[in-house]
């Protein structure tokens, strides 16, 4: 489906955080689960998160009522729609297993219900969706390398890669090296979070220990210069998520986000939602943040292209889509959207200013620098300086 903010490839999204309130009371009914609250506000307040360690309490707490294959179902079906009618042309959801069948549900359950939602919306909706499960960081090696056995085992159905979730501080990739060995050796991509609340040695260790050719996050990779070169040498993709990384505290003010810089340092940077329902974000918001902060959707768009796992004939199909946008309309109009967007908007008009000082600046060095040579350069450079001084009391 169409969108005025362009096509969008989405390679980070938690499926089970994708489950509105109102759906996940229905689950739990359905189902005969309790929840930490009986009513969508009463949820609703529940997602306002203090910290990591809370949302994860808050993820296991409320996710748990999945049960059945309808459920995984409808979980894809749902979400897809929702994607689709904001641009996405392939998603790829990842979930987690292992905490499902702990309490009971059988592998063949979880993967298929998935697998045949990803089938229906590929069909009502037109948007590919590709499973990724992820082994959470907690788990013992034993438990982690049967995630990574089942994911091999539904391949075939279009499980392309094997991910490392939870908790990163105190949880360093290494120890999951053997898991992502049985993944590889069944041909499945390594794509880890990591560089999200722990710093660039998690990167390193995802990078080096498991293999991987995309970073889910990614963010703190500036704080080892010499290994954000190196990602960008191997062409690694971060997998950037601005509203989850406000919501989380991993940055205080999304006008700091460092995805400008892992930008200007020649990242690829695809953007994506997290975890949407619990973020109180979906594609539109987190494009229009992107916008705000200056990236561009072509970009953003080629990022994703670059780092899909999909097969060749899907990454031509993608291309094309590409190929047939109009990149500078897309833009525009993003910037319209982040002008309304209630968190984007700030940051659009910080930036704004900031850019708006840049020039005032290069135009006062310009006029001195002309001082030099031409007698009349002090009035220029007073012209100049009252310049800047306007446009720094606009911000």
């Amino acid at each position: 489906m169409a969108s005025p903010t362009g096509p969008k490839i989405e390679l980070h999204v938690h499926l089970e955080g994708t489950v509105g309130a109102a759906t996940l009371l229905a689950m739990a009914r359905r189902n005969g689960e309790a929840l930490p609250a009986d009513t969508v506000e009463g949820l609703a307040e529940f997602y306002r998160f203090s910290t990591f360690d809370h949302f994860l309490r808050t993820w296991v707490l409320t996710t748990h009522v999945m049960r059945t294959a309808e459920d995984f179902h409808q979980v894809v079906v749902d979400y897809a729609e929702r994607a689709a009618a904001a641009g996405a042309v392939y998603i790829e959801g990842i979930f987690s297993p292992w905490f499902r069948v702990a309490r009971g549900v059988s592998w063949d359950t979880i993967f298929n219900g998935y697998a045949d939602g990803a089938a229906d919306a590929l069909e009502r909706f037109g948007v590919q969706v590709a499973l990724t499960p992820d082994i959470d960081r907690v788990l013992p090696p034993e438990p982690a390398e049967e995630v990574a056995r089942q994911a091999v085992a539904f391949r075939d159905r279009g499980v392309l890669g094997l991910g490392l979730g939870g908790p990163e501080i105190g949880h360093p990739p290494e120890p999951f090296a053997p898991a992502f060995a049985i993944a590889a050796d069944g041909g499945l991509a390594a794509v880890p979070h990591a560089g999200e609340t722990a710093g660039a040695e998690s990167i390193r260790g995802a990078v080096e220990a498991l293999g991987a050719r995309r970073i889910r996050h990614g963010v703190r990779i500036l704080d080892d210069p010499g290994l954000a070169a190196e990602a960008v040498a191997r062409g690694i993709v971060l997998d950037v998520c601005p509203v989850s990384n406000l919501r989380l505290g991993v940055v205080a003010d999304l006008a700091d986000h460092p995805l400008p810089a892992l930008r200007t340092a020649g990242l690829a940077c695809t953007v994506s939602t997290d975890d949407p329902a619990m973020f109180d974000t979906d594609l539109e918001r987190d494009h229009a943040v992107a916008a705000a902060l200056g990236v561009s959707a072509r970009d953003t768009y080629a990022a994703g292209l670059a780092g899909a796992l999909c097969d060749e004939a899907t990454r031509a199909r993608l291309a094309a889509i590409g190929a047939a946008t109009d990149w500078d309309a897309v833009d525009r109009q993003a910037a319209r959207a982040a002008a309304a967007d209630a968190l984007a908007a700030p940051v659009a008009r910080r930036r704004a200013g900031l850019v708006s000082q840049d020039r005032a600046r290069e135009a006062l060095a310009r006029a001195e620098e002309a001082g030099s040579e031409n007698i009349g350069a002090p009035a220029a450079g007073k012209a100049a300086a009252e310049a800047a001084g306007e446009e720094g009391s606009r911000r």
